[in-house]
């Protein structure tokens, strides 16, 4: 029999996967993932535009009416039609999904725990009314306004920059000497403006996933945040997780520029969002605080990552860093500063700096977990008085990659799962109650905690074909079980759990585990010694702390020692874009914190081992879930 030649299409940034045969269009999996449509793919209304990042090669040339919807640019640009494209060879084809072709709304997480933080923000205002010039008073502008700031405000400032230098002459006449300076770090004006503008002062924070950016437009005078805005990582298309965007930065600038536009054009994108929904101009906006994992940090400010791949996983630097917003591309006030927070590592940056000033685990003085659970996962252990860290690469699996009917959490993704130990059948709750289209992170944890406990797998997660029911079965050589029978999706597809699906979290949950394992060995804490335990990042809000602990991914421990902190990273550039106070306690606090470098550790393989098992090997480090498991 002749072979059906195939290509393997991903849909981003939904990370949902098909395999479509040569000769048949893109449109179905389009449809499958989302994507808009009005005519039922006969190419008659446009809307089922599709970018086309790798593999364009496999598809077919455009047709009447792509042409006639899509503009030159949009061509250049790999836009197309999902009704139009059809396979023509077989191969790996990368599809971006436009915004305005998105119907379901993803679920993001923007919002986290937030240290309180006295108001104190690197740049500032201050109105003032200057005396003019007379032929008895003849002090030259500058010294005219660094006099009034002293008399006024008790400000000993001596420097102006180039920019506002060339405005002053004319921006003092022109508002009759009534003038509002803007002065970066009580050391230096940055700009000068017409009449009274001290209300008119903003600043933007952003914390870049791996996965996901959320953006923070936030009012200088009071600390509050006016406008919260989100979107996926844009640099997706380009590798899910740090190693592939490292690769392919790595292999020429031009790959690396393009990443770094990608990473620029979004949070540009942002701040357009955020200002349209304010009305507020972007050129009020003075600085820009971005956090974010090494690889993110580095690509955002277009600085080569290739040496964070490859042992010893050296950064660039690990201090704070300030650049001109205009050097790097970024739509605010010319002027503006862009600022990182510190890093630590290699492999944990300034998104853990944050959490840990987020969540004060610093200031503890009992035991204390931080784990912030991501494509890369940071954990941080507080013995009372020291903080040590590691970083583990627990992979995309739980944003739905390389799970069958994965996907992140979108609407239709069926999100928690419950399982009947009786009859095996399964009840489900999706995101927006909308029909299933697949399966996210943290229905997967639950699916595979109430597998565990229904007995459907074992302790090695092996699906038990010995059972007779109807939603287990071999399909295709893999063993699975049914989650949705088809006629319940909005997809027309069983929705599955696979033997592969199960393997993938165990690599992820054993991932956590290990590291967590190791810090604890490394400070001789036992779990009952933990008095909290913070759970970080937008996955972690989602997930249920008896599943995640059902499957051995967090420490047995009482579940109202659980702290789910929400995006802590996010609130830690809000907390380091109001207080100058709190970038000065984040440089002290990287000087002080012990990395542990897990690739080193010589018990790693044997602790990554024991931890693959559900549970654990050693079931007694689980007694709470030995005893609901009944072993």
């Amino acid at each position: 029999m002749k072979k059906i030649e195939e290509a393997e299409v991903i849909f981003q940034p939904l990370g949902r996967r098909f395999i479509i045969p040569i000769g048949e269009s893109l449109y179905l999996a389009a449809k499958a993932a989302n994507v808009e449509s009005l005519c039922g793919g006969r190419g008659l209304c446009g809307k089922c535009r599709i970018i086309i990042k790798e593999g364009k090669s496999l598809i077919s040339s455009p047709s009447v009416s792509e042409e006639k919807f899509l503009s030159k640019e949009e061509f250049i640009k790999g836009y197309r039609l999902a009704c139009q494209a059809v396979v023509v060879n077989a191969g790996k084809i990368i599809v971006e999904i436009p915004f305005e072709s998105r119907v379901g709304k993803q679920k993001l997480a923007v919002l986290g725990m937030e240290a309180k933080v006295e108001l104190n923000p690197y740049i500032k205002k201050y109105f003032l009314e200057v005396p003019s010039p007379t032929l008895k008073d003849f002090k030259p502008d500058f010294e005219r306004i660094i006099e009034a700031l002293k008399l006024k405000y008790d400000l000993n400032i001596r420097r102006i920059n180039y920019y506002a230098l060339k405005k002053l002459p004319m921006t003092l006449r022109s508002s009759e000497f009534k003038v509002t300076l803007v002065i970066k770090a009580e050391k230096e004006i940055i700009d000068v403006e017409e009449e009274n503008k001290e209300k008119e002062l903003y600043g933007f924070a952003v914390d870049i996933g791996t996965t996901k950016v959320a953006g923070y437009l936030m009012d200088l005078n009071n600390g509050k945040v006016v406008a919260t805005v989100s979107m996926m990582n844009p640099q997706i298309p380009y590798g899910e997780d740090v190693i592939s965007r490292i690769s392919y930065a790595s292999k020429n600038p031009l790959n690396l520029e393009a990443l770094h536009k990608t990473i620029i054009d979004g949070v540009n994108q942002l701040i357009k969002e955020a200002c349209d929904k304010t009305n507020i101009d972007s050129k009020s906006i003075y600085e820009l605080v971005i956090v974010g994992n090494t690889v993110m940090h580095h690509l955002f400010f277009n600085i080569n990552p290739k040496f964070l791949g490859s042992s010893p996983y050296v950064p660039t630097l690990k201090s704070s860093f300030y650049v001109k917003s205009k050097e790097i591309g970024v739509g605010i006030h010319p002027e503006a500063e862009v600022y990182s927070l510190p890093l630590i590592a290699g492999f944990v940056g300034a998104d853990a700096v944050a959490d840990i000033l987020a969540t004060e685990i610093y200031k503890l003085k009992e035991k204390a977990l931080l784990i912030d659970i991501g494509t890369n996962t940071e954990i941080i252990l507080s013995n009372g008085s020291k903080l040590i860290c590691c970083s583990t690469a627990s992979g995309p699996a739980f944003e739905g990659a390389h799970i069958t009917h994965g996907m992140r959490a979108a609407t239709g993704a069926i999100e928690k799962v419950w399982i009947n130990p009786e009859d095996l059948n399964p009840t489900y709750k999706t995101v927006d109650d909308e029909e299933p289209r697949g399966i996210c992170g943290s229905g997967i944890v639950d699916a595979i905690s109430e597998m565990l406990k229904a007995k459907i797998i074992d302790f090695n997660g092996r699906i038990k074909t010995e059972i007779n029911n109807s939603r287990i079965r071999k399909n295709n050589n893999t063993i699975e079980y049914v989650i949705a029978w088809k006629e319940e999706t909005a997809i027309n597809k069983d929705i599955t759990i696979t033997q592969k699906d199960i393997f993938e979290i165990q690599l992820a949950k054993a991932a956590i585990y290990t590291g967590i394992s190791i810090l604890m060995n490394k400070f001789n804490v036992e779990p009952k010694e933990l008095s909290k335990v913070f759970i970080a990042g937008a996955f972690g809000l989602y997930l249920n702390s008896e599943s995640a602990k059902t499957i051995g991914m967090i420490p047995d421990i009482p579940l109202n020692k659980i702290i789910f902190a929400g995006n802590t990273a996010g609130s830690g550039a809000r907390m380091a874009l109001t207080s100058k106070k709190i970038r000065d306690e984040a440089e002290n606090l990287v000087n002080e914190i012990k990395y542990i470098e897990l690739a080193a550790e010589p018990n790693f393989e044997h602790e990554f081992a024991s931890a693959l098992r559900l549970p654990h090997k050693n079931v007694n480090l689980f007694p709470s879930v030995r005893k609901i498991l009944n072993f």
